[in-house]
């Protein structure tokens, strides 16, 4: 069973957001009524491991993604890698400052 280390880390807030995934994505909002959907504005399950690998709205900051079973292993590596933690920091402030980004202007779909 694992366990939770007690020695103290050196991460910042968004480390923090990202790796508890408890922050400013959709689909941990939706699970409180704190959002009226679990989507990305690009359309995927808004999740903090979607911004990271494949949503088209992080491109800038984007990492490979794993094969699913490898998933655990890959945010170990992350969480140790400094150039990782980075992007992960840009996308977080990037979320933070669009929440509001319309789905529409996202997608250049025209409003109807």
């Amino acid at each position: 069973m694992p366990s939770v280390s007690l020695c103290p880390t050196n991460w910042i807030r968004e480390d923090v957001i990202f790796f508890s995934q408890h922050g400013p994505f959709p689909a941990y909002l939706r699970r409180f009524p704190l959002s009226d959907s679990d989507y990305c504005s690009c359309g995927a399950i808004g999740t903090a491991f979607h911004y990271a690998t494949e949503c088209i709205l992080t491109v800038s900051w984007h990492m490979r993604k794993p094969v699913p079973n490898f998933e655990p292993e890959w945010l170990k590596r992350v969480a140790n890698n400094l150039v990782s933690r980075l992007k992960i920091r840009g996308i977080i402030k990037f979320i933070s400052e669009n929440r509001s980004f319309p789905a529409s202007l996202a997608l250049n779909i025209p409003a109807s």
